[in-house]
């Protein structure tokens, strides 16, 4: 008797701690986004390259992936960096940057273009979640820049992608080098240039020195990206 006794005790102490959310874990998540909130741009710039170095070393950590960071995360976010990348399956940013569970607002689209509502969408972050920091990035071998420089008229909706990086395929066609390289970096250093001169809010924050936009490339062979100066 004593022994069955003793294994319903021991049976609702498990049900128990399975069934109650560990307050301390919980706490730790709460301060991690009490800690996002005061994330500034240079650190959240060095967060990235820290965790692309990770990641490109085979050494990913697969942070804030925890189910007490998941439940802290519940009651609100504070992503300390806005990533705007292609939506090539072979660059997914929270990899790429070694990062997890509100730790980035990522905007995908192939190209890595702007309209009105990916705009908007990086204004919603910036104001309402407070990210410090914007990285628009490229990738090597883009298939919508490829689709830009070629000759081949695309159909349906496409056009609304390829479109906007015409003309600085166009441009990059008369550049030394790699042309689909040098478009990609123009590219991704044009969105970033129209992401600073955005008004009222992204501009305003840029100047203000609460915002910084950056522009990057990834390269898919190396799984490393390189955070590119702004054209002169």
């Amino acid at each position: 008797m004593l022994h069955i006794k003793t294994g319903l005790v021991a049976g609702f102490v498990l049900w128990l701690f399975a069934t109650t959310p560990f307050v301390g874990n919980a706490r730790a998540a709460d301060a991690h986004a009490t800690d996002t909130k005061s994330v500034t741009a240079v650190q959240a710039l060095d967060r990235l390259k820290e965790g692309n170095e990770r990641y490109a070393r085979h050494k990913a950590s697969h942070p804030d992936q925890s189910t007490e960071r998941m439940m802290g995360l519940a009651a609100g976010q504070h992503p300390f960096a806005v990533i705007l990348s292609c939506s090539d399956s072979r660059v997914p940013p929270e990899l790429v940057f070694d990062q997890g569970l509100g730790d980035l607002f990522v905007v995908r689209v192939a190209g890595n273009t702007l309209d009105d509502a990916i705009l908007g969408t990086i204004e919603y972050a910036v104001e309402h979640l407070g990210s410090p920091l914007v990285v628009v990035m490229g990738h090597e071998k883009c298939g919508a820049v490829q689709a830009a420089m070629s000759d081949h008229e695309e159909s349906g909706h496409i056009p609304s992608i390829t479109r906007p990086i015409a003309p600085l395929a166009a441009e990059a066609k008369k550049m030394p080098g790699d042309p689909i390289h040098n478009a990609v970096l123009l590219n991704t250093r044009n969105v970033a240039g129209q992401l600073r001169q955005s008004e009222p809010f992204l501009k305003n924050r840029v100047a203000a020195g609460t915002l910084q936009i950056v522009a990057a490339v990834y390269d898919l062979a190396s799984g490393r990206v390189t955070f590119v100066k702004e054209a002169d």
